[in-house]
């Protein structure tokens, strides 16, 4: 498939997550049909498509959470490590979030936060502390560092989510449906920090139902159906002209409701 965009503003176009003919099964079903994609440092790429089409399972993927059957997927020009310290090293430099918040509940949202590089990179408590409370003001939650998990709503515990990953001073975050756990108030103040990240320049691809997203933040599109890469294209020429039946049909239903 033609690549269209030559990559955000800012951005180097030098590619950051390259996947190659990237094919993965669960026992007889397809999920993942020789998928081909390239998204540039700084881009933003949010993946949309009916239940089902593999759009998880991609997201997945790219830090190997999901071993793939076959095809190459490379990060930061090396291909994925299979195991051990290399793809642990790897993991620390792509941020996850994923529907479930999967905060530690017995620690506080500060310790959440600040877990990752004190056990992972052995870092410094202070510098740790310092980073962490500034991730928290950033995502708009410096008051709930002390509480518990439990006590936070679900959009504060998404928001501390998201500062758990940056605190890893990721090269790239991989977000898979952030938003779909939450009540319905509660999703705009996660896609607030999220359009924030965007805006600073943050490598993103983002798995979503949220049209809204997808129109004012992404620098790409990607629509997925049945395990293939269906269409990709800038989000105005997605949305306005849609080349697909598949694609079509999608957003004939969910742009009436």
């Amino acid at each position: 498939m033609e690549m269209t965009k030559t990559g955000p503003a800012g951005s180097t176009g030098d590619p950051l997550i390259v996947l190659e003919k990237v094919n993965k099964h669960f026992g007889s079903l397809h999920v993942l049909r020789d998928i081909d994609l390239s998204i540039a440092r700084g881009e933003v790429v949010v993946v949309i498509g009916p239940s089902g089409s593999g759009k998880s399972t991609l997201c997945r993927a790219i830090n190997r959470l999901e071993p793939i059957d076959d095809g190459v997927i490379r990060f930061d020009d090396r291909p994925l490590p299979a195991e051990g310290k290399a793809l642990a090293k790897l993991r620390s430099e792509v941020g996850m979030v994923f529907q479930s918040f999967n905060l530690f509940a017995h620690k506080t949202i500060l310790e959440n936060v600040m877990l990752g590089p004190l056990k992972v990179r052995k870092e410094k408590s202070s510098e740790v502390r310092s980073r962490a409370n500034a991730l928290l003001d950033r995502v708009g939650i410096a008051n709930q560092a002390d509480k518990y998990p439990a006590q936070l709503s679900g959009g504060q515990q998404q928001r501390a989510a998201i500062a758990r990953a940056l605190a890893m001073q990721p090269k790239a975050m991989l977000f898979d449906e952030p938003t779909s756990a939450l009540d319905p108030e509660m999703v705009g103040e996660v896609l607030d920090v999220m359009t924030s990240l965007a805006r600073d320049g943050m490598t993103m691809v983002v798995v979503t139902h949220e049209m809204g997203f997808a129109r004012h933040a992404a620098n790409r599109v990607v629509f997925m159906a049945d395990g293939q890469l269906v269409e990709e294209a800038e989000p105005d020429e997605f949305f306005a002209r849609p080349r697909s039946d598949r694609a079509k049909d999608f957003l004939s239903k969910i742009l009436t409701h």
